[in-house]
């Protein structure tokens, strides 16, 4: 059986050209190198495996050549490595010190590479500043952490800082084709792309990965046994998801997530990559932020392909919904039902219901007089000829009619005494047919916009006005309502044209009127048969003064309401 070498080992760059994802960072050492700039102290920062201890091999291994070596000369006697893992003591850091005096046998320089620095103590990091700020000529320190925030300030203001950054994701599937060219794999491009995705950034572990679906799968690298293998939710469910989140198909949609669950997935990782891919749909809607999307090119296809089928506002949504989602996972005591409830209500963003359809709405006329709208009036369809069999009583008070009337007090008395003549076709009120017409007639009122110059504009007077209000308490009696009724009767009303104006003691009162003024001002506008009526109600703390009464004051109340007081008291010889 032959020794298997993982990629990560096999495929280590050995030259500054083959590291991957840091053009940046090699160009300067090279450049360095070549024009005698390097510093002896230089730290290399970024996360795990981006290539930090790789590059400072590669740099210990070029500052030493000078083109006589042999190929394969390693300068193994001058490059020292230290884990400060478990080297972090003040007498580690003591023995290396003794170790910088003595210079190199072969080539130019001493090379430390110092690995996981950040975990030296802080007297080993005291040790070691000297000679960290005055290393011998033959020296050259190379630190490498994945924490540098973890390191004292005064380390790194002595140092030469190089910050690696992660891989990205078109750098690491480039890299994994031309590794699996090298070993002979066919592997399909969205296949790599799920391994660049699950590496997060990190070369070494997009090898690792790379290596363990080779196993596998063997010689054929698929997407099928890339997610398989890596237990990682295919685009293809949450393209199918979309689509059912589109058509409204909740059953559908809660049929697919119990299947995904069955599969071993959490809800979570289902609803955070739905969130997922509503932004990279969302990416696909501008040609300027498509290579946002860091997807194969068949995949990249049907990206594009779904979102034609969705607009901005659905996608805003479902990335508010699911994001909401995603933040309320842990603390919910009942995750399933949480997700399922957000499933149907990203299915329920596109329906167009009964209650979403603003066909029939009725628009108030007053809506388009503050918009400056000058509504189109609709012609009302003729009323038809009723012949009212007319009763007795009704000849005795046939004069009256001609007399104009302010209120419709006198429309109530006279009109239930109009019977209208029996008609054969009527129906029943509970029957099918009649429940049709009335609704038919209920849609036909709906299409229907009132000009609001059409409304009644008479003039009235003070009186008028009065009596119905006093009217509107005394319906309010009738139904038990006694807070509004003591509301209404705490502030005689001032009327100012069409403007009725009433004052209270406080906020609160002013509140409780605004919300019952509509069927108020309804049946005001009603009895003085004019439309232009309108209610300001204002906070008058002055008001509160009113109702602090002196004794006397109560007295002369209580007299008013009852006479027989004043009786009482001259009887007796009562005091106040």
């Amino acid at each position: 059986m032959e020794h298997f070498v993982v990629s990560a080992r096999k495929y280590r760059p050995q030259t500054f050209k083959d590291v991957v994802g840091q053009q940046a960072i090699t160009n300067t050492l090279l450049n360095a190198i070549e024009h005698h700039h390097l510093a002896q102290a230089l730290l290399f920062t970024g996360p795990r495996g981006v290539g930090k201890t790789t590059c400072a091999r590669i740099l210990a291994k070029m500052i030493n050549s000078d083109g006589t070596e042999k190929e394969d000369e390693d300068f193994a006697f001058n490059i020292f490595e230290l884990d400060a893992a478990s080297n972090n003591s003040v007498d580690d850091i003591r023995n290396l010190t003794d170790q910088v005096r003595i210079p190199p046998q072969v080539g130019k320089y001493k090379v430390y590479i110092i690995d996981e620095v950040h975990m030296l103590s802080q007297a080993a990091f005291n040790a070691f500043l000297k000679t960290l700020e005055e290393p011998p000529k033959h020296c050259i320190f190379i630190l490498a952490t994945t924490e540098k925030h973890k390191i004292i300030p005064t380390i790194l203001s002595r140092c030469q800082i190089f910050d690696f950054k992660r891989i990205t994701v078109k750098d690491a599937k480039n890299y994994l084709k031309y590794i699996a060219e090298e070993q002979g794999i066919e592997a399909e491009d969205d296949a790599l792309h799920i391994i660049a995705q699950k590496a997060d950034g990190a070369m070494r572990d997009a090898l690792s990965i790379f290596d363990r679906v080779v196993s596998f799968s063997g010689k054929n690298l698929t997407r099928q046994a890339v997610t398989e293998n890596l237990n990682v939710l295919d685009y293809e469910t949450y393209f199918i998801s979309t689509d059912y989140i589109l058509e409204n198909k909740i059953p559908e949609l809660l049929i697919q997530f119990n299947d995904t669950l069955s599969k071993g997935f959490d809800g979570h990782h289902y609803v955070a990559g739905l969130a997922s891919h509503f932004r990279d749909l969302m990416v696909c809607k501008n040609e300027k932020t498509v290579e946002l999307l860091e997807v194969g090119e068949d995949t990249q296809i049907k990206y594009m392909e779904q979102c034609r089928k969705t607009s901005y506002e659905f996608l805003m949504k479902g990335i508010a919904l699911a994001n909401d989602c995603d933040l309320k996972f842990k603390s919910s005591k009942n995750q399933r039902l949480l997700v399922e409830l957000t499933l149907m209500q990203l299915a329920s963003i596109t329906f167009d219901g009964e209650k979403k359809n603003s066909k029939h709405y009725i628009i108030p006329a007053s809506y388009f007089k503050n918009k400056g709208i000058t509504p189109v009036p609709v012609a009302l369809p003729k009323k038809e000829k009723i012949e009212p069999t007319i009763v007795a009583e009704f000849t005795e008070q046939k004069s009256e009619l001609k007399k104009p009337q302010a209120s419709s007090e006198y429309a109530q008395k006279i009109i239930p005494k109009i019977g209208l003549k029996p008609d054969p076709q009527r129906t029943s009120g509970l029957s099918l047919k009649s429940i049709r017409a009335k609704k038919e007639h209920l849609i036909k009122q709906m299409e229907v916009v009132i000009d609001p110059n059409d409304l009644p504009k008479e003039e009235f007077t003070a009186e008028a006005f009065q009596l119905a209000w006093s009217n509107y308490i005394k319906t309010l009696q009738d139904k038990g309502e006694k807070i509004m009724i003591s509301i209404l009767e705490m502030n005689t009303p001032r009327l100012n044209g069409t403007e009725i104006h009433v004052e209270f003691p406080n906020e609160s009162l002013k509140i409780e009127l605004e919300r019952a003024q509509f069927p108020l001002m309804e049946y005001l506008r009603k009895a003085v048969r004019n439309f232009e009526l309108t209610l300001h109600v204002h906070v008058n703390e002055e008001v509160a003064k009113k109702y602090a009464f002196t004794p006397m004051e109560k007295y002369q109340k209580l007299k008013e309401k009852n006479p027989n007081i004043e009786l009482l008291k001259k009887t007796f010889g009562l005091d106040l």
